[in-house]
């Protein structure tokens, strides 16, 4: 991971395209998405789709790009203060170019493990390019060739090697929340799990031991597909999801174990069949949750804000051949139907349960993040509840870590809706993971659980029953 292209298969050296812009090295393109990301607060999935060079890129060249990018915020924390110790003095707001190139050269040197001719010298050719940043090349130079000299040094700061802290690893917002909701050792816990490269999770239409072996995974309990943690060769490109065996004709999906588990605990109050049940999923896409609710024989309406993303669940939903219904529209004003017998709420929320997927979610995100969704997801779960019928089953989940867009929102939910009442959660529900259980009957999954399985995002989920 991480190595040189060979050379036939290097870019073409830069010409014009059509915009007028210069078609740009893999380093190049991997600067300018980690300036998306860090300067225009861009989510790496939306900077990498909308970069109008990487289609320039061979597919080796371009999965080096992620990777780069990925492994860059991933480490960022332990990047910075690396840095910090390689530097005499702060560079200055007007040389943040700079910096992230550093930053770039750190994460192939550190974490890569790039040839350090090949990480350094392609970083100072860069800080070259940048008109302004030429005057840092011999800065650019010294501070990777100490850092490739001294490398082992650096990497104590490292999970393992006893100066590891989450408060290294993360904003200091996020660290002091974790520490306030979890503890000092379950939050580093955490922090070093975000640090692993994550499972790629299937959720499978049928028979999940024949396609464990067609997608060289295993079954977890859940019935889950799992392929172990993957880091991409820059020599073997790991296979497009689109390329593997299954997907054309529909046999799954890619859903995390964490993301499937909401879903399940719907189903499984209705003894596993949803026949004849209607169910509405507010806050659909990408689709996942829908697709379960379907296969399982429910009659589903997905709804979705953004017509963007609903197309896309039409699409997925097409090709998994499973009916149900997409409307796009605002789940607090949707009130076109209602007496639903199940409505899941897999709210909009600040995703820091997912940081180990997508590592940009850390530093994308501020506490003021967190107060604004919150009070939306208090207006989605006022939604479900004049949505499901009496009797009906509310779902309401997010994949943030926070407490205040999980617990603290069903509290509230509970004080403002005498009607409502808690359907706790079992552990035999969820397949004997004990730890997945709160005290209150909730599903609480950190990325630190079920290591010995490989991990789990981060999810919470409550499940509530709308009395008469």
């Amino acid at each position: 991971m991480g190595r040189e292209p060979a050379a036939a298969d290097k870019p073409k050296p830069p010409e014009k395209s059509e915009s007028g812009a210069l078609v740009l090295s893999a380093r190049a393109v991997a600067l300018e998405l980690l300036e998306a990301v860090l300067k225009k607060r861009k989510p790496l999935d939306e900077a990498f789709n909308e970069h109008a060079d990487l289609g320039r890129l061979v597919n080796r060249d371009r999965q080096f790009v992620r990777a780069l990018v990925t492994c860059t915020l991933r480490h960022l924390g332990q990047i910075d203060h690396v840095l910090a110790q390689c530097l005499e003095k702060p560079l200055p707001a007007r040389a943040a170019a700079i910096r992230n190139i550093l930053r770039l050269g750190t994460a192939q040197t550190l974490f890569l493990k790039t040839p350090a001719h090949a990480a350094v010298d392609t970083m100072v050719t860069l800080a070259g390019k940048r008109g302004g940043e030429a005057g840092y090349k011999g800065l650019v130079n010294a501070v990777l060739r100490r850092i490739a000299r001294e490398a082992d040094l650096f990497r104590q700061f490292a999970p393992g090697n006893g100066n590891f802290t989450g408060a290294i690893s993360l904003p200091d917002w996020l660290w002091q929340s974790w520490v306030k909701a979890y503890g000092v050792r379950q939050a580093t816990q955490i922090a070093i799990a975000h640090l692993e490269e994550p499972t790629l999770d299937f959720t499978v239409r049928r028979d999940p031991a024949h396609w464990a072996k067609m997608l060289g995974g295993e079954v977890l309990p859940s019935d889950t597909v799992r392929r172990p943690a993957h880091a991409p060769d820059n020599y073997r490109p790991s296979p497009r999801i689109e390329d593997l065996p299954g997907f054309a004709e529909g046999m799954w999906w890619v859903q995390d174990l964490g993301a499937s588990l909401p879903a399940k605990l719907l189903i499984g109050m209705f003894g596993g069949s949803l026949s004849g049940r209607r169910a509405l999923d507010m806050c659909a896409a990408p689709g996942g949750k829908s697709a379960q609710l379907a296969l399982a024989g429910a009659q589903v309406v997905a709804l979705d804000r953004s017509r963007k993303r609903l197309e896309r669940v039409a699409e997925n939903m097409k090709r998994l051949r499973l009916d149900v219904t997409c409307e796009v529209a605002d789940a607090t004003l949707w009130r076109k139907a209602k007496d639903f017998d199940l409505v899941l709420l897999d709210a909009p929320c600040s995703a820091t349960g997912t940081i180990r997927r997508h590592p940009d979610v850390a530093w994308l995100k501020d506490p003021r993040d967190v107060a604004k969704l919150s009070a939306s997801q208090d207006k989605l779960l006022d939604s479900a509840v004049a949505l499901a019928k009496p009797g009906g089953v509310i779902l309401y989940c997010t994949c943030s870590l926070q407490l205040e867009e999980g617990p603290e929102r069903i509290a509230a939910a509970l004080n403002r809706h005498p009607n409502l009442a808690r359907a706790p959660i079992t552990a035999e529900e969820l397949y004997g993971f004990k730890e997945l259980v709160t005290p209150e009957g909730d599903l609480r999954s950190l990325p630190s659980h079920l290591a010995q399985l490989g991990g789990i995002d981060g999810f919470y989920a409550a499940r509530l029953v709308k009395q008469s």
